[in-house]
């Protein structure tokens, strides 16, 4: 079994930033991937970085491409998630995910366990 807590929402103004943490129990975490998602109210859960097993791929959605940074500490079985140049369209909650695979997908479908979600909110 796999838990997932995420940590590090808050309130940030525009332009500010944030670091996401997603801490994970179980053995499987150094050999999955690891995803991060957000769902804003009245939107479907939409793809915002992925890293795969090793950390030596990534990939992040056009909206945040060159803002966030997807990274991850295979020694401490956490995930990381650094939000630069925070826009209100950013607010969301934000959920960390795993397929326990050793390679990402964009899909959250493809992931089986997920934590509770950080709320961020990013005001003008």
């Amino acid at each position: 079994q796999v838990q997932l807590v995420e940590s590090g929402g808050g309130l940030v103004q525009a332009g500010g930033s944030l670091r996401l943490s997603c801490a994970a129990s179980g053995r499987s975490f150094s050999s999955s991937a690891m995803g991060w998602f957000r769902q804003a109210p009245g939107k479907e859960r939409e793809f915002v970085a992925a890293i795969d097993w090793s950390g030596g791929r990534r990939s992040y959605a056009d909206s945040v491409k060159g803002r966030f940074t997807i990274s991850r500490d295979n020694a401490k079985n956490t995930v990381y998630l650094q939000m630069n140049s925070l826009k209100p369209e950013d607010t969301a909650v934000y959920y960390c995910a795993t397929n326990q695979k050793l390679y990402y997908s964009v899909s959250h479908i493809q992931y089986d366990y997920w934590g509770q979600g950080t709320q961020v909110t990013v005001s003008l």
